[in-house]
């Protein structure tokens, strides 16, 4: 009978100290991967807080410097928009001057005043140049801008159409002036009025979204500021210090700049609303009242050209004098406007008056300003200019005045747009700082 013979006993190998120290852990099971482990006990709740409260303080950091760069551009953007808007304005102010021009030096007649046709040609060439500063200016009004100069290359060529026929004294003049009339109302200013009410909207954005950094400043600094407050309080609870001194520091760094940050930002925003309220609020009504008296002035000489069947001119330009009324009220501060349009109205109503009283001569002689008698009373064309004049004055200063305001709150706003990412990053180093002193204490 054959013996089975029995394998040799296998070799014993001793534990390593690193599994025998795992082994001797209370709680801690064979074979448990070295991340897990990492986070054990006290030294490894301590390591969790400091990626924690690291990682928090740069987003903090990064919350920071996009609300400011945030606040900055819409102030930027507002700026830009806001002198697109009162570029568009001006366009429209231009045209509707010269029509004016054009309609009024119609009435006289043969060849027109030299110092008027100069004004309508100063007026449609600083249109023109207008339209391309706007459209180098907002490339999303560009199509639109282009369409208008196809439509302004009509209506001069209709005026020069009128101008040549009511040299020679032929009738047919003033069929082409109102047709260049109604091709500056029904397609030129459809189009900027399209284009103001756009830039419109593109400011009221900008401005309203100046006050939106101040969440990202806010939210993240109370996010923050809680994340390592509780670190703080869990540090004194373990270790039985009351304070650690560079996660203190840091919460600190933190207060102060979501403090700093966020009134830095709140008085931005309100530097915004006033200039919204004042100046550009102001440029805007002036804009308007300014297109619309020109437009009321233009309605005026129609109806006169149209020698007794404009009441259709009539009633648009008691429609445009009453814009201009409620324009005048809206300027803010001291201003000699609304009288100077009264005088204006004055002369108007003498005008009316002496073309339905059949005084049709009279009437084109005040209208034109070559009334013989009790001058200036009878003078539309001065009223007119010494509104326009002063009109033209203030507007100047108010939309100098929205830019330079708009200007100046970006100027006081801190450097957190671009210190923002750098201060969360110092935080998180105080962080790491503080929390490798306990950590020492357990090696």
């Amino acid at each position: 009978m054959t013996q089975t013979q029995s394998a040799p006993p296998a070799t014993w190998t001793p534990p390593t100290p690193a599994q025998t120290a795992a082994l001797q852990r209370p709680g801690t099971p064979v074979g448990r991967g070295a991340v897990a482990q990492w986070f054990d006990g006290t030294p490894g709740r301590m390591r969790a807080f400091l990626m924690l409260a690291a990682a928090i303080s740069v987003v903090f950091g990064l919350c920071a410097a996009q609300g400011f760069n945030q606040s900055d551009g819409a102030l930027k953007r507002a700026e830009a928009n806001a002198a697109q808007l009162v570029r568009i304005q001006a366009i429209h102010t231009n045209l509707v001057s010269a029509n004016a021009d054009a309609t009024n030096a119609f009435l006289v007649g043969g060849l027109e005043p030299a110092e008027q046709r100069q004004h309508f040609v100063d007026s449609m060439a600083a249109a023109a140049r207008l339209v391309a500063e706007a459209a180098s200016a907002q490339p999303a009004d560009r199509d639109a801008l282009g369409q208008l100069n196809t439509t302004l290359v009509t209506y001069q060529g209709l005026v020069e159409q009128a101008r040549a026929n009511n040299r020679q004294g032929l009738p047919i003049g003033s069929q082409y002036l109102r047709d260049a009339n109604a091709t500056l109302q029904n397609d030129s200013l459809p189009l900027v009025k399209a284009l103001v009410a756009a830039n419109e909207k593109r400011v009221d954005t900008e401005f309203g979204g100046v006050n939106d950094g101040v969440g990202w400043v806010f939210g993240g600094g109370v996010v923050a500021l809680f994340v390592l407050l509780i670190t703080l309080r869990w540090l004194a609870r373990r270790t039985h210090r009351y304070v650690n001194v560079p996660i203190a520091i840091g919460a600190v760094v933190v207060l102060l700049t979501t403090l700093i940050g966020g009134f830095a930002l709140f008085a931005a925003s309100g530097h915004a609303k006033d200039t919204r309220d004042g100046d550009y609020a102001s440029t805007l009504a002036l804009s308007r009242a300014r297109i619309a008296a020109y437009d009321a002035r233009s309605n005026e000489s129609l109806t006169l050209i149209a020698r007794g069947s404009g009441d259709a001119y009539d009633t648009a330009y008691k429609e445009s004098s009453k814009i201009v009324d409620e324009q005048l009220r809206k300027i803010s501060g001291p201003t000699s406007l609304a009288g100077l349009w009264s005088e204006y109205k004055d002369i108007h109503t003498k005008v009316r008056m002496s073309d339905t009283d059949g005084n049709w001569d009279d009437a084109v002689k005040i209208a034109t300003g070559k009334h013989p008698y009790a001058f200036p009373d009878n003078n539309a064309v001065g009223t007119f200019s010494a509104f326009d004049q002063a009109s033209a004055e203030d507007l100047k200063t108010t939309s100098s005045a929205s830019s330079t305001q708009l200007k100046a709150a970006r100027d006081a706003l801190p450097p957190i747009g671009w210190l923002g990412l750098p201060i969360g990053i110092v935080v998180a180093l105080l962080v790491a700082w503080g929390m490798s002193q306990r950590l020492e204490e357990y090696r």
